[in-house]
């Protein structure tokens, strides 16, 4: 193995443990990114291209709209929007930015250099992902996609205001 793949791990390692250790969201949201970036330039050493170009597309951007769209369904309104903007100082993006610079340095090194596949696998071709995520890991696949829309729906009765018959103990 490489040194990019290592300091990609190692660059994993440390954004996924700030991700679980952060208080704020948002925070740790902008971690999450960075992991799944390095995962990504991972994925890419170990002779995977097409499936790290779908974990930036897939993970790293969806991730980021399904994130604004529970915020948005929140709504927690104009508190929560002060007392954020108090948490989001320029100090915050120091650990997110650092990390993000060492993965670009490392990807712009690993395209550079042409790095060959180490680890004996071959390329995985879109068709060959295509065959699988609809072929052998079908259930699973619907599986969690029934998982995330349970999430959003427990999220959005759990967020929701009370009602009036709910506050008096009638339904």
């Amino acid at each position: 193995m490489s040194a990019t793949f290592y300091v990609a791990a190692a660059i994993a390692l440390v954004a996924t443990f700030m991700v679980v250790t952060r208080a704020s969201a948002v925070h740790a949201l902008l971690y999450l990114i960075i992991s799944l970036l390095a995962v990504a330039i991972i994925f890419y050493q170990l002779g995977a291209p097409f499936v790290a170009a779908l974990e930036v597309i897939i993970y790293a951007a969806a991730i980021m709209v399904v994130f604004i769209f529970v915020m948005m369904m929140l709504n927690l309104g104009p508190g929560s929007v002060e007392q954020e903007r108090a948490w989001l100082t320029p100090a915050i993006w120091i650990g997110p930015g650092v990390l993000a610079v060492i993965l670009a340095a490392e990807l712009v090194y690993a395209v550079a250099t042409s790095a060959s596949v180490e680890a004996g696998f071959g390329l995985v071709t879109p068709k060959q992902v295509g065959q699988r995520l609809f072929g052998v890991y079908f259930i699973g696949l619907e599986l969690a996609s029934l998982l995330l829309l349970a999430g959003l729906v427990g999220a959005l009765h759990l967020a929701r205001p009370p009602r009036a018959a709910d506050a008096k103990g009638t339904i």
